[in-house]
């Protein structure tokens, strides 16, 4: 079978010396929306040098190079077509905010493979420490369709909960025409995001935008609303990915605030709310 679970388990830990600036930094921010308006104070944190701070899920493109799906295709045991596989869910725990530049190392390795009967899910964890010390730790669930069936551990369970009441925040998002364009320069060039032939050969109608677009635009929407712009409050931030984006059409982020939590589930509006983010927590703590 194209997924080699022994030898995509046993493989040794693959690590990459990173890099990044204010300017990357920025270009994330600009990707998933940030600067609307442009003068206002509190979108200029995240896109002028001299007031920056860094949104934690920055840390899905810091470095660039390929991104958390594609990084799990190459890895030892794994050799699947790429139209074949979707990003299944995303974790990312900080532990400590990140800074505006950086070098640092990090540490990818295949750590489950799940049997879900007509997929696998390959989980890759990724983590980074610079001279410091840790940064982050991120886990990406890939969906590889049509490897599943091997008779393997079918992993957790998803979380199908339902909030109950109403909310208590709604906010909706624009997604640019555009925005899956302006996304992949932070170095996720995955043609399902541009090519409208892939995006067929996919399954798709037209291109889809980023699952860790939309990721990065629900955190930055949380963290506004809620935590008062305060992204040193993030201690993590966990989605699957139920449904996609495309661009153009408009977010609908929902949220219920807990005791240092936040749940979210986002949908996106112009398809009567189809799901797009579900069994979504942000975690946090207030100074």
């Amino acid at each position: 079978m194209p997924v080699d679970t022994a030898r995509a388990l046993a493989a040794a830990p693959r690590t990459t010396e990173i890099t990044w600036t204010p300017e990357d930094v920025q270009l994330y921010h600009l990707g998933i929306g940030a600067g609307v308006p442009a003068t206002d104070p509190r979108e200029l944190r995240y896109t002028l040098e001299s007031r920056l701070h860094v949104l934690p899920s920055f840390a899905t493109v810091a470095g660039g190079g390929a991104p958390g799906v594609i990084a799990a295709l190459s890895m030892p045991g794994v050799d699947v077509d790429l139209a074949g596989v979707l990003h299944g869910g995303q974790s990312l725990r900080v532990h400590r905010p990140l800074p505006v530049r950086a070098a640092a190392t990090r540490t990818d390795r295949i750590t489950a493979v799940h049997d879900k009967g007509k997929a696998a899910v390959l989980v890759l964890r990724s983590d980074a420490a610079d001279g410091d010390g840790p940064l982050w730790t991120a886990e990406a669930q890939v969906y590889v369709r049509g490897e599943g069936g091997w008779g393997g551990d079918r992993g957790p369970s998803a979380d199908a909960r339902e909030e109950q009441g109403a909310p208590d925040r709604t906010v909706e998002r624009p997604v640019r025409e555009d925005q899956a364009l302006l996304y992949r320069l932070t170095g996720d060039l995955n043609p399902l995001h541009a090519d409208p032939g892939f995006a067929r050969r996919a399954g798709f109608d037209r291109p889809v935008l980023h699952g860790l677009c939309t990721y990065g635009m629900t955190l930055k929407a949380v963290v506004d609303t809620l935590l008062d712009g305060d992204v040193t409050g993030v201690r993590s931030w966990t989605a699957r990915f139920t449904g996609v984006t495309y661009p153009g059409e408009t977010l609908r982020i929902r949220m219920w605030r807990g005791d240092g939590t936040v749940r979210v589930a986002v949908g996106a509006v112009e398809r009567g709310d189809a799901p797009v983010l579900a069994g979504a927590t942000v975690e946090f703590t207030r100074s």
